[in-house]
């Protein structure tokens, strides 16, 4: 007898409760452990900072760099939860009336999420407490979120499964196996990627579920809008890789010349720009669910876009 498609579905959803409540984890407990950051160890790994770009920095220079950089990426991560805890409610709806296993897999989801976003700030109050005065990070996450979900949640959902596999792929990749990295802040990604592996595999059952009832129409809007918070996603690390880089020229402690300074810019956009995009474009298994849901013309439309990026 053929298994059905809603079957296997409940299956894997079973399994994402299984390991969330396996995995649950406690922000004072577990993360944080009454413990604060040392400014003499790095936050984020040279293969994620891209820290050859910064030649002209001294070897001090660099280790603030990537404090810099780890203090942003957490806050990014922080402003992504914001709408990603609201998509996952928002899904929820659609299985109050039926598959209940699903429900409670998107409920615990939302919940993790609500979690996520209070570790973020609490890591960057405790950063705070360490670099001086002086970082910006003016971004209104319900504005954020608010934009974001006026999108079709088609491609707000391909959105979130890229974000989310890339953060795997960041702490098992890079933050994991960097023993120089402040054990903190290898924690704080230790504990997010635990429960982050659950979530992408929910993205993943939500995206196809709802690709099947879209019509042409549907996907092709639902691909031009994918394309177009991929290009506001950009344009947040546009503009806070050149407050971090004003941040670091401030803060350094000696004075930096106009091309330097431009340097400097520059590289925090690549920075960023790998961190947030172009790494989670490379995960084989986000190309593979792609090229599952879209047509050949839609995806040159995509590698269109993030070519434009690169």
């Amino acid at each position: 007898m053929a298994v059905s498609p809603d079957s296997i579905d409940g299956d894997r959803f079973a399994r994402t409760i299984a390991v969330s409540k396996r995995v649950r984890w406690d922000i004072d407990q577990d993360v944080i452990r009454e413990r604060a950051f040392d400014t003499k160890q790095k936050f984020l790994p040279d293969g994620l900072t891209k820290i050859d770009q910064f030649n002209f920095l001294s070897a001090e220079e660099k280790n603030y760099i990537s404090q810099i950089q780890g203090r942003t990426y957490a806050n990014i991560f922080g402003l992504v939860e914001r709408f990603v805890d609201a998509l996952a409610l928002n899904l929820s709806r659609d299985h109050f009336f039926g598959n209940q296993v699903a429900l409670e897999a998107l409920i615990r989801f939302a919940d993790e999420e609500l979690k996520h976003q209070e570790l973020f700030r609490r890591i960057d109050r405790l950063i705070a407490d360490q670099l001086p005065a002086g970082y910006r990070f003016d971004w209104d996450p319900n504005d954020i979120a608010r934009a974001v979900l006026s999108k079709d949640t088609w491609a707000v959902l391909l959105l979130t499964l890229h974000i989310e596999l890339f953060t795997q792929a960041h702490y098992k990749q890079s933050i994991e196996a960097d023993p120089n990295l402040s054990p903190l802040f290898k924690d704080v990604f230790l504990f997010h990627w635990k429960e982050e592996s659950q979530h992408a595999i929910i993205d993943e059952l939500e995206l196809r579920r709802l690709d099947a009832a879209l019509s042409a129409e549907d996907k092709d809007r639902g691909v031009d809008q994918f394309i177009e918070l991929v290009g506001a996603v950009d344009g947040i690390l546009k503009t806070q890789s050149t407050e971090d880089a004003r941040y670091f020229v401030e803060t350094a402690g000696r004075p930096f010349s106009a091309e330097e300074s431009d340097h400097l810019r520059t590289a925090l956009l690549k920075a960023y720009r790998w961190q947030f995009i172009l790494s989670g474009t490379e995960q084989p298994h986000f190309l593979k669910v792609l090229s599952s849901l879209v047509n050949q013309a839609q995806a040159a439309r995509i590698q269109a876009a993030l070519a434009a990026i690169a």
